[in-house]
């Protein structure tokens, strides 16, 4: 069957109409996948800033555990010592009470201190100052790095 001209004028341009209603919907799939990654993406941040949080607060829940018990023993030593230096009048005794109490320090100062705060500050400082102890050896992760080692590591890959 021969077409006339203004049949295939028609068909033409119902491919025109056709064509760019696909564009459009592509476009409009395009953005919509975009705003879902991104959307994804601030998802996976927020939840391992989250994470990060938490464990924090366990450390330092741990931090202040630590310290009700150390500084019982701590008590108790300096107590015990002391009197035993007395008692037998020999002065040496306290020398344990200095490294003891530098440990009570460093817990007191990491559960109710500014610890955390002078080590974020020294993390930022190197992190802009000192970029270069930062870097991995080798580079950074790569996925053909990885696949790499994944295939040397499986007994079932079959190569293509």
């Amino acid at each position: 069957m021969i077409k006339t001209y203004e049949e295939r004028d028609l068909e033409v341009k119902m491919g025109f109409i056709f064509s760019k209603s696909m564009n459009e919907n592509l476009k409009t799939q395009q953005e919509f996948m975009v705003m879902n990654s991104r959307l994804q993406l601030e998802r996976q941040l927020l939840m391992q800033n989250q994470m990060r949080e938490r464990q924090m607060a366990m450390q330092i829940a741990w931090t202040r555990e630590f310290l009700k018990y150390f500084g019982a023993f701590f008590g108790l030593t300096a107590v015990g010592l002391t009197a035993g230096a007395i008692k037998k009048k020999k002065p040496g005794l306290f020398i344990p009470i200095v490294p003891l109490s530098f440990i009570l320090a460093y817990n007191y100062d990491m559960g109710y201190g500014s610890l955390l705060q002078r080590m974020k500050g020294e993390a930022e400082n190197i992190i802009d100052t000192e970029c270069a102890v930062l870097e991995m050896p080798k580079g950074p992760l790569t996925f053909e790095g990885l696949e790499k080692a994944r295939r040397a590591q499986s007994k079932f890959f079959i190569e293509k």
